[in-house]
């Protein structure tokens, strides 16, 4: 795991990127990605021999870390048994990646239906749902991401939907429990999670409950914030939905296959779905794979029935092959109890004694390998230390913040005015307090620019 400094085939892989890669989410000229020379459990470097402790797992998909030998092992030997193979065939990869998934899911939730991604899965489980009720419209929160494509995109509540968003999608959308920035003028936990079920009830009542499909919501946010629902809110929209015919649709696209210290961010809650999109952390990212796991009322849907959806790649073998493996890994190596214990006894603790010392923290939240640094301007205001969505000069802080990440050797998840700490979930302790101490050096960058 030692780099080897290369910078002529760093220079050349830059050259060939800036020359024809378009990347996403980026103003093309305004950008300059680091040439990644590899990656291994932890950590990543570049070609000048720099190393970085990756805190932000990829796209917070890296699980069980880079390069796990034993996924590594499966996909290769998957591929030389059978790379590819149509979706419309038993295959044994799919069906076995299928069974070790539904296994994990709650409830009912038996039925897998693969997709390429997360986007996907949510495009499908809507889809899903309003062909199973008849009905139009969606609902779902600000303060949410669901993903890129067409449906996906407009059911996403934060700016990244604004550019593409026609406002024909059937799509409406609401406030969800947020204590620390309440909407609701809220004070305790139990006020919030009361006040946001009621003004849920109230969206429902003013926009027809015989017209609401679905009720999509990420079970924790993820980048929106990682706020925790209080106790009861996820009980509460389950009753809200039985009651009103209302499919309920859990996106655990980054919460899930361990990210929380559980299988599935669910599993904290005793709630099921209806219906549960996955992806991500499923095979680590290794291969793309993403999913809708689905209840047995809405699968019978389409016992006879034909789902109108499918997808070339659906399933495809090699991204199952690291399904499997990954999960068995996860069994094995006691992935996901880790998480939980790194959670309980080293990131929570670590990161709340840096907000007691830090005026830039305003708040701590999160579980397992999944929290957030809410940073401000000034703790008793709770200013965020930068406007929401800033760009430009006006991100100036959270910019200085995450160059001083980088100088020290971690890579951040930075996010308006939040950091991330999401490493990946078989994380050591010793690795752990290394980027702890990394975001105790750029706390003090983000402190000066307090009120």
């Amino acid at each position: 795991m030692t780099p080897h400094p290369d910078p002529q085939a760093g220079a050349a892989v830059k050259a060939a990127d800036r020359a024809h890669v378009f990347h996403s989410w980026s103003a093309q000229g305004l950008i300059d990605p680091l040439a990644v020379a590899g990656a291994e459990g932890s950590y990543f470097w570049d070609y000048d021999g720099n190393r970085y402790l990756d805190f932000t797992s990829g796209l917070v998909f890296t699980n069980i870390g880079y390069q796990h030998p034993k996924v590594v092992a499966a996909i290769q030997e998957q591929a030389g048994k059978l790379t590819t193979f149509a979706p419309a065939f038993a295959v044994e990869a799919r069906s076995e990646a299928a069974r070790l998934i539904a296994e994990r899911t709650p409830g009912d939730l038996d039925k897998i239906f693969f997709t390429n991604g997360g986007a996907e899965a949510v495009e499908n489980a809507i889809r899903m749902a309003r062909l199973h009720t008849g009905r139009p419209k969606v609902l779902s929160t600000y303060r949410s991401y669901h993903g890129g494509t067409a449906t996906a995109v407009n059911v996403t509540g934060d700016p990244r939907r604004w550019a593409s968003d026609n406002g024909t999608s059937g799509v409406v959308h609401f406030w969800g429990p947020f204590l620390y920035r309440s909407p609701f003028y809220a004070t305790t936990e139990a006020e919030e999670c009361a006040r946001a079920l009621q003004h849920l009830e109230d969206t429902i009542a003013f926009e027809g409950p015989a017209t609401i499909a679905a009720i999509i919501l990420e079970t924790i946010p993820g980048t929106a914030g990682i706020m925790t629902p209080p106790p009861g809110y996820l009980a509460g929209v389950r009753e809200i939905c039985d009651r009103h015919g209302i499919v309920f649709v859990l996106d655990e696209v980054m919460a899930g296959f361990g990210r929380t210290g559980k299988w599935f961010a669910a599993d904290h809650f005793d709630v099921t779905p209806d219906l549960l999109t996955f992806a991500k952390g499923v095979n680590s990212g290794y291969v793309p794979l993403g999913g809708v796991a689905i209840s047995a009322e809405i699968a019978a849907t389409f016992e006879t029935r034909p789902y109108p959806g499918g997808l070339t790649y659906s399933g495809h073998p090699l991204a199952c092959a690291a399904a499997i493996a990954t999960i068995n890994v996860m069994a094995q190596e006691q992935v996901v109890e880790n998480a939980a214990h790194i959670g309980e006894t080293v990131l929570g603790p670590g990161l709340r004694e840096l907000a007691e010392r830090h005026p830039s923290v305003g708040e701590v939240r999160g579980t397992g390998v999944f929290w957030a640094l809410d940073l401000v301007k000034d703790k008793a205001t709770r200013e965020p230390l930068v406007p929401y969505n800033a760009t430009g000069e006006a991100n100036a802080p959270m910019a200085a913040f995450a160059a001083a990440c980088k100088k020290d050797g971690l890579w951040p998840f930075v996010n308006m005015n939040r950091t991330h700490a999401v490493p990946p979930c078989n994380v050591t302790e010793a690795e752990a307090k290394e980027g702890l101490a990394a975001l105790d050096v750029a706390l003090s960058v983000a402190d000066e620019h307090t009120a």
